[in-house]
């Protein structure tokens, strides 16, 4: 069955058939062309995943230059969670356009950056006061939520966990835990940095939640202490480390040794966050109240936007000038951000994210059941993920997950792979895909599986 797509339809463009439609090989002459001009004029360390020339995009589907529909399992990372051109979007920023691009809030404020302020405020865990300040992305927003805590609590140490994924600014990349392809050669990295392990339910013998938590706590106990410690920031489902999804009580258990020892918890939801779990953010599965969480990706439908939100005290406590840039709060990407979060809100995206969820987890479950070399099934809402291993060792397979997701691309339909392995595909389909294009794009991961 053929869905239009009304996405494209604000600008005045044609609807996009919501299909998978190969016109000629991937990558076909004019893509070529692209990547040739790329080669030649880009910085190699800017890599590609697909090598498409995308002149279209919209519900489920890009188009490239060469006429070919491929079906979108990555929305730009989850960022494109209302789709890349939501009619709310698009007409919001048109009319933002049309009035003034910038000013610099710090220099000249206005009220879109106060209004998505107070729409985080109330829309993040926890019903304390709350401030907000925004910023152009994930890493930064982290960069400025350790500045934050460290601030507040007159303590610098900083843990972060194994298999960790936070940036690519120098303190964000000391945070992060994958070496290559995101910090090798890079360093030296920012001090006061500390990694302890994650609840990883798939390798670590199926140790519950509190175990794995305690474990973590007796490390930073012994090596660091709670006296030096000033934060601890986690992501609740990791995301370029593999979709780890902690066993139940290990985030809570965190939470409360932070609370006990005044240390600063900041949930890193730049991935998770906006409905992308089935949930508005990933702590609200786990109950867990952050004093601080760091959003980015799905906020603003495509446009750079990332914030803190947090505890009211703990936010106050850097100083006049001490938070902001240039770009931070653009009014562009704010009005952007507000008619994304009315998308969330008004077209049930959210509830969406569970649906699609449930076909994720049912038919890769499905799918394991034939096939030993799916370790395991792991995620949540529209952040479901495969971890491919040697089934007679349970050693990560790489060199499987490149093939399958090489053969996808081949085909039409665009996957993602990530995990500190290299070993896990994972989905993250625009909101806005119908079940049949979903359906689709995983029977052709099934067919790579089948060939690889």
């Amino acid at each position: 069955m053929t869905i239009v797509d009304t996405t494209a339809t604000v600008t005045g463009g044609p609807t996009l058939p919501q299909e998978r439609r190969l016109v000629t090989a991937i990558p076909g002459p004019r893509s070529q062309e692209l990547m040739a001009r790329k080669a030649a004029a880009v910085a190699s360390g800017v890599g590609t995943t697909i090598p498409i020339a995308v002149v279209a995009g919209g519900g489920g589907v890009l188009v490239d230059a060469d006429g070919n529909s491929i079906i979108d399992l990555g929305s730009g990372i989850a960022v494109t969670g209302v789709g890349n051109a939501n009619p709310r979007v698009v007409a919001a920023v048109t009319e933002q356009l049309n009035a003034f691009t910038h000013t610099c809030f710090t220099v000249a404020p206005y009220d879109s950056y106060v209004d998505v302020a107070e729409k985080l405020n109330e829309l993040t865990p926890g019903d304390h006061a709350k401030r907000s300040a925004l910023f152009n992305s994930g890493a930064e927003a982290v960069e400025n939520a350790v500045k934050i805590a460290r601030a507040y609590t007159k303590k610098q140490a900083v843990v972060a966990f194994d298999h960790a994924y936070h940036g690519r600014t120098n303190l964000t990349m000391g945070l992060t835990a994958k070496n290559i392809p995101y910090k090798n050669g890079f360093g030296p990295f920012a001090p006061e940095v500390y990694r302890v392990p994650l609840s990883y339910p798939f390798r670590d013998g199926g140790l519950s939640g509190a175990d794995a938590a305690a474990k973590a706590i007796s490390q930073i106990e012994k090596q660091i202490g709670a006296e030096n410690l000033a934060a601890m920031i986690i992501e609740p489902i990791q995301g370029e480390g593999g979709f780890i999804v902690p066993a139940a009580g290990y985030l809570p258990a965190l939470v409360e040794w932070c609370r006990a020892n005044d240390v600063v918890f900041i949930a890193d939801e730049v991935q998770t966050g906006f409905g992308r779990t089935g949930a508005w953010f990933a702590s609200d599965h786990e109950g867990i109240v952050p004093d601080l969480i760091t959003t980015a990706k799905g906020i603003a439908g495509g446009l750079p936007l990332s914030a803190v939100t947090g505890r009211a005290e703990i936010m106050d406590a850097a100083g006049p000038g001490g938070l902001g840039g240039t770009y931070t709060g653009n009014p562009m990407a704010c009005v952007a951000a507000l008619a994304s979060i009315e998308a969330y809100e008004e077209d049930g995206l959210i509830e969406r994210a569970k649906e699609i969820g449930t076909v994720l987890i049912g038919r890769l479950n499905a799918l394991r059941t034939t096939d030993a070399r799916i370790g395991d099934v792991r995620g949540r809402g529209a952040m479901v993920a495969i971890e491919l291993v040697d089934p007679s060792t349970g050693a990560p397979d790489a060199a499987l997950t490149s093939k399958v997701a090489a053969y996808a691309h081949s085909q039409g339909v665009l996957v993602l792979t990530c995990g500190t392995y290299g070993n896990v595909i994972r989905f993250l389909p625009p909101l806005t895909i119908s079940d049949d294009l979903l359906i689709e794009g995983l029977q052709v991961v099934a067919e790579g599986l089948k060939n690889a």
